[in-house]
């Protein structure tokens, strides 16, 4: 694996930890001014809104398997990968997919959505 596809695999993977996820600093410059995020349930999130709802998140962990980075040119990286999203003893399943952007030597997520397997 090259060392682009293994940062942006250590990238996404440090996005599901609980603690990066309550460090508002960290979200703010990992993920890009004109994010969107699709939910499982439809909804869109723009980066105000993940900023404002992920570090009061509490309870919530997240396993991953089966991540796939593919790089679609040197500049853009598409990761994909099943979840496993535990949040107050209720489990769900998900198919996720991330694209993300290499602007000025930094990496940025700029879509990211979910799907309930």
């Amino acid at each position: 694996m090259t060392d682009q596809r293994n940062l942006l695999e250590n990238l996404e993977l440090n996005l599901l930890d609980p603690a990066s996820r309550s460090d508002a600093s960290l979200l703010d410059s990992l993920i890009a001014e004109d994010f969107i995020e699709v939910a499982a349930s439809g909804r869109t999130f723009g980066k105000e809104e993940v900023l404002t709802r992920l570090p009061t998140e509490t309870g919530v962990s997240f396993r991953a398997e089966n991540l796939k980075v593919c790089l679609l040119s040197p500049t853009v990286g598409l990761v994909t990968y099943s979840a496993t999203r535990t949040a107050d003893g209720s489990v769900a399943r998900s198919k996720r997919c991330s694209i993300w952007r290499l602007h000025q030597d930094q990496w940025r997520m700029v879509y990211h959505q979910g799907t309930l397997a």
